[in-house]
């Protein structure tokens, strides 16, 4: 039987559990995602004079552009600071001094206000030069701070018209800041060299490239890309490898960038606990011209030089990238005394064999991103069985054993029933 005085106890028990539940949760909710994990996007539109031109679903591509922009602008997240600017919307001249300088942030990078930003865009009018080198620097300028993903989103229907800066140049030393901001480019016109130049910025900062010819494709190009920036992602930490092992940085686990010139090699350290694994993989992309024949290789070697491991790839013509990996699962070992043993320096070494030819630039090197992993090695041998499959082996056994059973079960049925249609 409930007497008044459990019922009362029991209920000051529940409102207890929930107000501490509440205290717990609330919190968290509250909790906001620190300044330096908001994502960053920079749109930068050609407002050149051959954005007059009407040949984008039977008007001009300024006017789509504007359209896409409305679009865009609707379906931002809300975690995303977005920021516009523009090249070649204020200088009508022939100077070309002054029109190559022509480029301004139209909507500062933040927080987005929508209807400012409508407003902003409205007033635009095709009027220059195409000073698109000058745009991306201001632009990498604009998206500075923070540690979350930066990208900047070029939208144009021309080539550069302010050599010579180059602007696959500038997108290069753009990506060798190391501060991993990405460029990607969207043609309006399918021009094989204005394809050839967007293409080179996109691929030196690891963006992509896209060809658009209506307005709908614009917009719903765009907002992917924002919608990209917007996902989590690991922010990779720059780092610069060097030329000897005695002289590298100590990396712990985590994503890193570092830039290695066509025939250097990049030397890293590592720490690696007795019981744990050591898994390291390094991706190396071709960010220019390169010849064919060549290959990337990580080995991992003691601090006195002798090799416990490597892993190589190669290839035989032009790819964005080219990847290797290792494993070094380093054994269990009992201290003296009870003490922690002492962990060893891996030192890991990566070198390629990529060519290209001499008019081609090997300065800054080609973007590398490096994976350094520490788990928790295999307990003892029998976790590692034949052929690398671990424990894995005895299922891949147990399913060709079952395999093996239901053939000669199906084999069985089907002579049975090819003999009773026969005798009847």
């Amino acid at each position: 039987m409930i007497t008044r005085k459990r019922l009362t106890a029991g209920v000051c028990v529940l409102l207890a559990t929930l107000t501490a539940g509440l205290g717990t949760a609330l919190p968290a909710a509250a909790d906001e995602p620190p300044s330096a994990l908001v994502p960053k996007v920079e749109l930068v539109l050609d407002v050149s004079g051959s954005m007059r031109t009407r040949d984008i679903d039977g008007q001009s591509r300024m006017s789509a552009a504007k359209q896409a922009f409305n679009d865009v602008l609707d379906a931002v997240p809300d975690e995303v600071q977005l920021g516009i600017r523009t090249l070649g919307a204020d200088y009508p001249g022939d100077d070309r001094k002054v029109g190559c300088k022509d480029t301004r942030q139209l909507y500062p990078v933040g927080p987005l206000d929508r209807t400012e930003a409508k407003t902003a865009v409205a007033t635009l009018a095709p009027t220059g030069w195409t000073p698109i080198g000058p745009a991306l620097l201001g632009a990498a300028d604009d998206l500075e701070g923070g540690e979350a993903t930066r990208r900047i989103v070029l939208i144009t229907d021309g080539e550069d018209t302010c050599g010579p800066l180059d602007p696959c140049e500038v997108a290069r030393d753009i990506a060798a800041r190391g501060i991993h901001l990405v460029i990607d480019t969207l043609g309006l016109v399918p021009n094989a060299k204005i394809r050839d130049q967007l293409t080179c910025i996109a691929e030196a900062t690891g963006g992509t490239y896209t060809a658009v010819q209506h307005t709908d494709e614009l917009s719903g190009r765009v907002k992917q890309l924002v919608d990209r920036a917007a996902e989590p992602t690991v922010t990779p930490v720059a780092t610069e490898g060097a030329g000897s092992c005695s002289a590298a940085p100590e990396l712990k686990a985590g994503l890193y960038t570092d830039r290695q010139v066509i025939g250097k090699h990049r030397w890293y350290r590592v720490d690696v606990r007795p019981g744990q694994e050591l898994r390291a993989s390094v991706s190396v992309s071709a960010d220019r011209a390169v010849d064919n024949d060549y290959g990337v290789l990580l080995r991992a070697v003691t601090t006195h030089g002798r090799e416990i491991v490597r892993g190589a790839e190669s290839g035989t013509g032009r790819t964005d990238a080219i990847s290797a990996g290792l494993r070094y699962p380093k054994p269990e070992l009992d201290g003296e005394d009870g003490a922690e043993p002492p962990a060893e320096t891996v030192c890991l070494q990566l070198g390629n064999s990529f060519s290209a030819p001499a008019s081609v630039k090997t300065t800054p090197g080609m973007p590398v991103e490096l994976t350094i992993d520490l788990v928790d090695g295999p307990d003892n041998a029998s976790d590692v069985a034949a052929f690398g499959l671990g424990r894995g082996w005895w299922l891949l056994g147990a399913m060709v054993l079952t395999g093996l059973i239901a053939g000669l079960l199906t084999g069985w049925i089907s002579r049975w029933r090819v003999a009773v249609w026969r005798t009847n």
